[in-house]
């Protein structure tokens, strides 16, 4: 099988293409998600810690300059997508839950026990008595 033949295979499974579009809107919704957090959510923590902008927040280490304001921004980030996925999953999954059957139709009525079943079962019953 020739190099090319064998990636268009790859490349039109199925799994690739839904794959490749989850990552297309996985990078939008983190737009999404990124700029909730820069211009609504940061701007309210702000107010509450008393104007601090956590964007801001560094210290420098000899020549460098270590902005860990940046990244306690991306870890709220990374919190309200992993939310936001979780809930999505949860209710895709509640949509994708089939209905349970109703307890009449879940199982079928047994047979009533025949005579001789009687029968026996009243003889073994005897017969662990004693």
């Amino acid at each position: 099988m020739s190099f090319i033949k064998e990636f268009k295979e790859f490349a039109m499974r199925g799994n690739v293409m839904d794959m490749a579009v989850g990552v297309i809107i996985g990078g939008a919704f983190g737009k999404i998600v990124t700029s909730l957090v820069d211009d609504v959510i940061m701007p309210l923590i702000g107010v509450c810690t008393g104007g601090i902008n956590l964007a801001e927040l560094n210290v420098k280490v000899g020549d460098a300059q270590v902005t860990y304001g940046a990244f306690i921004q991306n870890i709220i980030d990374f919190l309200i997508i992993a939310f936001c996925i979780f809930l999505m999953i949860k209710g895709m999954n509640k949509l994708s839950k089939k209905e349970e059957p109703k307890e009449e139709e879940a199982a079928p009525a047994e047979p009533e026990p025949t005579k001789e079943e009687v029968l026996l079962t009243q003889i073994r019953d005897l017969l662990e008595k004693k």
